[in-house]
């Protein structure tokens, strides 16, 4: 079931977009050569005590994975690209680290990701990375009202196909307001004009995902990182918006 919220309720989410864009913001300024990833969770950890916010990863057992996730924040290296659960890694010299972070704060759930390339970056690994951008901005582009989840989805494919990456649909978007997984799902290909029609008040999370070789994914011994089958380099960009009569508004970019 869809979920419209009211203006009051969209500020409230902002607030908690606001929060996750600082914290991720934070993590990308630390994650440096010699940083471990338990560094990393600690941060997050703290940052969510000190907010007296919720993580709404903390003991997350969903079907498609092994639970419940003991940790507050996803991150995934180099060819793990979704539900990299943290570990003893110190990152290295042209690593890809993708940081995937979902809170709640009062209730109110904002779910991001950014990907950043460690110390030299390797110039695909740079040019992969930029797509998952360019597609997320494309899809926030046409989120306007009285379009439909379909055109978000072709936006990003669109953007894909012209870097020559190709594109899984088992794992995409979704909505989120008062839980971080809600109606609609968000595929990261689809056909213009099909699925789920915009309204004002739908709050979701867009989150354009490739890899450089390959559309399929494996699953870790962990039960949760999930990585690109052929082990190519990955790169995960998203961003909780709103669909207003005024047009997009990113509940996770820095004001």
């Amino acid at each position: 079931m869809v979920e419209l919220k009211s203006p009051a309720e969209i500020d409230s989410m902002r607030v908690t977009g606001q929060f996750v864009a600082g914290v991720l913001a934070e993590l990308k300024e630390k994650a440096q050569i010699g940083v471990n990833l338990l560094d990393l969770e600690a941060v997050v950890r703290d940052r969510i005590r000190e907010r007296g916010a919720v993580s709404c990863y903390w003991d997350y057992s969903p079907s498609f994975g092994r639970g419940p996730f003991r940790n507050t924040v996803c991150l995934s290296v180099n060819d793990a690209v979704l539900h990299g659960l943290p570990f003893d890694y110190t990152l290295r010299d042209g690593d890809v680290l993708s940081m995937d972070l979902a809170v709640g704060i009062d209730g109110w759930v904002a779910d991001s990701a950014v990907t950043t390339i460690i110390g030299a970056a390797d110039p695909e690994d740079a040019r992969l990375t930029r797509a998952t951008e360019t597609a997320l901005d494309a899809a926030i582009a046409v989120a306007e009202p009285g379009n439909t989840v379909g055109d978000l989805s072709a936006a990003i494919a669109e953007v894909a196909r012209a870097h020559g990456y190709r594109v899984n649909t088992e794992y995409g978007g979704h909505g989120l307001g008062r839980t971080m997984h809600e109606d609609p799902h968000i595929p990261n290909t689809g056909r213009p004009g099909r699925g789920f029609r915009l309204r004002p008040g739908l709050t979701i999370a867009i989150e354009p995902w490739f890899a450089r070789g390959t559309d399929r994914i494996v699953t870790d011994p962990d039960g949760w990182t999930l990585r690109s089958a052929d082990g190519s380099r990955t790169a995960h960009s998203e961003h909780t918006i709103a669909i207003t009569e005024a047009g997009p508004q990113i509940l996770t970019r820095l004001d």
